[in-house]
């Protein structure tokens, strides 16, 4: 028999249903209508019972605020409950600005009802400092300026604010001292012009601090003297703690 009559037989070989193609065993394939059940099922979302979560809000600076150093917003403090009215009526007692603290300048530096030997020392002795070792200049800080002779706190936040132009602190003496307890600026009555500036440091406004020397020293002069003061002219009567008690009713 030839080569070329020979005709080749091939057997396929039998498989079992759902066998893979290498005859590996395996899950018979879904039919249309389960497969669309199962994916339907796979897909579905799963439902699950909300949770109630406590939410704790908390004051968090921003970057800028981090970056200059603030804090975060306090509850108000205590301040006098009429204090910014009787701040503005006693600008309108002032707008003449014709009390004696109105018209010093470097020519009436020199007080003459202060002990004369005292100031001329205390000058000679502070000029001799100045010149030696601040160049004839003066301190610039609050700190320098009372070491030196005869310069106490209010006159060193005074020439802080003059001739530094920086506000250091509330320059109190003894007009601001006595107007700052009459009106109530005080929230306890305080026995010296140091605590007084404390309690006032404690309430009023930066902005205002360079302000209220001048303004409060001529209102002294003025209006609100030490003995005998002219309650029936003032603005503030009405708002004026003392002035039942100074002037009656």
């Amino acid at each position: 028999m030839s080569m070329a009559g020979v005709r080749m037989v091939t057997r396929s070989r039998s498989r079992d249903p759902g066998t893979g193609p290498r005859g590996g065993g395996g899950e018979a394939p879904l039919r249309r209508g389960e497969a669309a059940a199962e994916g339907k099922k796979s897909h579905s979302p799963a439902k699950h019972q909300r949770k109630t979560q406590k939410l704790s809000v908390t004051y968090e600076a921003s970057d800028h605020e981090k970056e200059e150093g603030a804090k975060p917003p306090e509850a108000p403090g205590w301040e006098p409950p009429d204090w910014q009215q009787q701040l503005v009526n006693i600008r309108t007692m002032r707008s003449g600005k014709d009390a004696p603290v109105d018209q010093l300048g470097a020519e009436h530096c020199y007080d003459p009802s202060a002990p004369p030997k005292s100031k001329v020392k205390y000058i000679k002795q502070t000029s001799a400092i100045l010149q030696q070792r601040y160049g004839g200049d003066i301190p610039a800080s609050v700190a320098e300026l009372v070491a030196l002779p005869g310069v106490g706190p209010k006159m060193a936040h005074l020439a802080m604010a003059v001739a530094w132009g920086a506000v250091s602190g509330i320059a109190v003496d003894t007009h601001v001292h006595r107007i700052a307890n009459r009106l109530g600026w005080t929230k306890t009555a305080t026995k010296s012009p140091e605590k007084t500036r404390a309690a006032l440091e404690a309430w009023l406004p930066r902005e205002l601090w360079s302000e209220i020397n001048g303004l409060l020293v001529g209102f002294g002069q003025q209006t609100c003297l030490p003995v005998h003061p002219h309650c029936q002219a003032c603005l503030n009567r009405s708002l004026c703690p003392a002035a039942r008690s100074l002037c009656g009713p």
